[in-house]
């Protein structure tokens, strides 16, 4: 028979247990009004378990990622003496609010019942929260002073970040506190946030859910389980709402639309769940639904109103895309030239088939770091085969990398874009490497005599010609791109009021992948080749 535990043996284990420590000690108050313990939810639950150094976190509204944050400090203060923590938000009465909460679950401790446990307050104000064990939490808001620096911290909350100012703050705030990161295994930069369209959240989110990143990705859909509970009184307001409006019926699979067929069945969303869903959209917008309560991360930060191409195709080719072929498959059958990009400017897809055509397009930067070079490649199928982009690499350099591709794939026929940057491509192209595959436009001279000039130029009445004919591509389907980076651009590529075409969208996005996608369609749409193969 096993040994009964004294009570000082219990309140040892619970004091080592985050879990058991919130259950016992932990006070909230719940959507009802009511203070009642602490229960983690699974989600909490898998975000406490796996959380490591840098954690990011896309979630949808509520789901108790601030909450879980929150209560972890508190126990983290009481348990490990003379410890930093912060909580950094996007407003000061955010923050207050948080912070709010903070005090109430500390406040709630049994800290009469067990006085030798529990260290007392020495310091109370707005901004700062003391502990006699030397163990303090502080708000800050990222429009504010700099909270960061001078404090070595054991936990760094960068709540709502998508919210920050702008993306300047977002990666100040971050790059500050980084170093500024306690050097103990158990410190931790946890960024939350819902979505607010792109910004430098949802590049740093995307890379990390990607695989691309040092931070751990989580990402809480509308459809987990915490959802079902968290919002019980609106799911009931919207079976209600459903069944008045269909003579007392539940929903059936032949009520869904084409998108919730594909939330049903590929997703396996309830009835219930999607009743929810179309009472909230009916009650608010579609939109403000992906927004607040995303199924992919994708979703969350689609701009359905703003992109030239279509989102929701985006979005389903992001499921879809193929790996690049590892670069023990290719490195031993790559030109030299090209081995040392492999898998970090150089991404292949497929390996060229024997006799068969390919096409390719290029867009030509300085290499001083700002705009990427890059070059895209399909097959005469439409199916993309490479992808290369450097912001690096000077213009005599990237003629050497164009000519191996070209030559690898089949002598390719290239459209490179006619600017300042392609004509010296050009020139090296045809004169250096003896490269003739190469598209050429037809013009007028001021004699209006006709004639063809290698390269494409893209000016105001041609640039939107050539984006359009890809988008038409992409759309129905006539081309298959398997490049991540370059789906991720085209998310992002507007037109402004003045006509303009590219990335609106900050300073460290580019559209330099979707330009060479656009030279290739132009390759594709000529269909020609120069040379035999």
């Amino acid at each position: 028979m096993a040994k009964k535990l004294t009570k000082e043996a219990k309140l040892k284990i619970i004091m080592n247990d985050f879990k058991l420590f919130a259950r016992n000690f932990i006070k909230i108050v719940d959507n009802n009004g009511d203070t009642v313990p602490f229960v983690l939810n699974a989600e909490q639950e898998e975000f406490i378990k796996n959380m490591e150094k840098y954690n990011i976190v896309l979630k949808g509204r509520q789901i108790g990622l601030s909450t879980v944050t929150l209560a972890l400090m508190v126990f983290y203060a009481i348990t490990k003496p003379n410890t930093n923590y912060l909580i950094m938000t996007h407003h000061n009465k955010v923050s207050k609010e948080l912070f709010k909460r903070l005090k109430f679950m500390y406040k709630n401790l049994p800290i009469d019942k067990y006085p030798s446990i529990f260290p007392k307050v020495v310091h109370d104000n707005r901004d700062e929260f003391t502990l006699s064990n030397g163990s303090k939490i502080v708000i800050g808001t990222a429009s504010g002073e700099d909270n960061i620096s001078g404090v070595t911290w054991d936990i760094i909350q960068l709540s709502e970040m998508a919210k920050y100012p702008n993306d300047e703050i977002m990666e100040e705030v971050l790059s500050t506190s980084i170093p500024a990161l306690r050097k103990s295994s158990d410190a931790k930069i946890i960024i939350e946030s819902t979505s607010l369209g792109y910004s430098y959240f949802s590049e740093l989110f995307m890379k990390a859910w990607r695989g691309n990143s040092t931070f751990k990705p989580f990402f809480f859909s509308w459809l987990v389980d915490g959802y079902h509970k968290l919002f019980k009184q609106v799911f009931d307001e919207a079976e209600a709402w459903f069944k008045a409006n269909n003579h007392g019926r539940r929903m059936t699979y032949e009520d869904l639309d084409h998108d919730e067929k594909i939330l049903r069945d590929k997703y396996g969303a309830t009835y219930r769940q999607l009743m929810f869903r179309r009472y909230y959209i009916a009650t608010n917008s579609l939109d403000k639904f992906r927004r607040e309560f995303p199924t992919t991360p994708d979703e969350a930060f689609m701009e359905t109103s703003k992109s030239i191409f279509d989102t929701n195709k985006i979005i389903e080719r992001l499921q879809y895309v193929i790996p690049p072929v590892e670069t023990k498959e290719v490195y031993d059958v790559l030109p030299d030239v090209l081995k040392q990009y492999i898998n970090k400017n150089l991404f292949i897809y497929h390996l060229p088939k024997p006799k068969m055509r390919m096409y390719a397009g290029v867009d030509v930067a300085s290499g001083q770091g700002g705009d990427y070079s890059t070059m895209s490649i399909f097959d005469a199928d439409g199916q993309q085969v490479a992808s290369f982009f450097a912001n690096d690499i000077p213009v005599y350099l990237f003629a050497e990398i164009v000519d191996a591709l070209g030559r690898f794939y089949n002598y390719a026929f290239i459209c490179v874009e006619r600017n300042s940057l392609g004509l010296p491509l050009l020139e090296r192209l045809r004169k250096d490497y003896g490269y003739m595959n190469l598209l050429k436009q037809k013009v007028f001279d001021q004699k209006g005599k006709r004639k063809m000039q290698l390269g494409f130029q893209t000016t105001n009445v041609t640039k939107p010609i050539i984006i359009n004919d890809m988008k038409e591509m992409f759309e129905l389907g006539m081309i298959n791109i398997e490049c991540v980076r370059t789906l991720e651009e085209m998310k992002i590529y507007q037109e402004d009021s003045k006509g303009r075409m590219g990335n609106k969208k900050g300073k460290s996005n580019f559209d330099d992948m979707v330009i060479s996608v656009a030279m290739a369609c132009q390759a594709l749409k000529q269909s020609k080749y120069y040379v035999d193969i």
